[in-house]
C-alpha cells in the first residue's frame, strides 16, 4: 500500500474517532445545567451552543476534519487510480495527517488559538492543492 493510502487511512480513522470527545463531553455535563437537560433529551441532538467550550470545540474539530478530509480523500484516490505517486504527493499526504492531528488536538484542548488554528488549516489546504496540482501535472 502506498504512503498516500496509509495517510488516507489515518485521516479516515481520525475522522471516524473525533465524535468520541464530543459525545463524552455532552454526556458528562454538570447535572442540572441547560447542557445536561439538552443532552438527556433523546428526541433531538444536543445543542452545541449549550455545551462547555471544549465540547463545542470538539464538535467543530470533527466537522472541520470532515469538510477538509473529503477533498483530501478524493485527491488521494484519484492519484492512486492514475498511478501518481511522487515526492510531492507523499510529503503532502504525510504532512496533511500531521496537520489535521495537530488541528484536532489544538482545537479540542484550546491550545491552538488565533493565528495558529487558521495557519494549520491553511497549511492542510495547501497539501490538498499540492496533490491536486501533481495530479494535473502528471495525469
Amino acid at each position: 500500500m502506498s504512503v498516500e493510502l496509509y495517510a488516507l487511512t489515518a485521516v479516515a480513522l481520525l475522522a471516524a474517532s473525533l465524535w468520541i470527545p464530543y459525545i463524552a463531553g455532552v454526556n458528562t455535563s454538570e447535572p442540572g445545567s441547560p447542557a445536561d437537560a439538552d443532552s438527556k433529551d433523546f428526541s433531538r441532538p444536543a445543542n452545541p451552543a449549550l455545551q462547555r467550550p471544549w465540547v463545542r470545540r470538539a464538535y467543530r474539530a470533527h466537522l472541520n476534519l470532515l469538510e477538509q478530509g473529503m477533498p483530501f480523500a478524493i485527491l488521494v484516490l484519484i492519484a492512486f487510480q492514475l498511478g501518481i505517486s511522487s515526492g510531492v504527493t507523499v510529503w503532502a499526504s504525510v504532512l496533511f495527517v500531521a496537520l489535521r492531528l495537530a488541528h484536532a488536538i489544538g482545537m479540542i484542548t484550546g491550545m491552538a488559538r488565533f493565528p495558529a488554528r487558521p495557519i494549520i488549516f491553511t497549511a492542510a489546504w495547501a497539501c490538498c492543492i499540492a496533490i491536486g496540482v501533481e495530479i494535473l501535472r502528471l495525469g
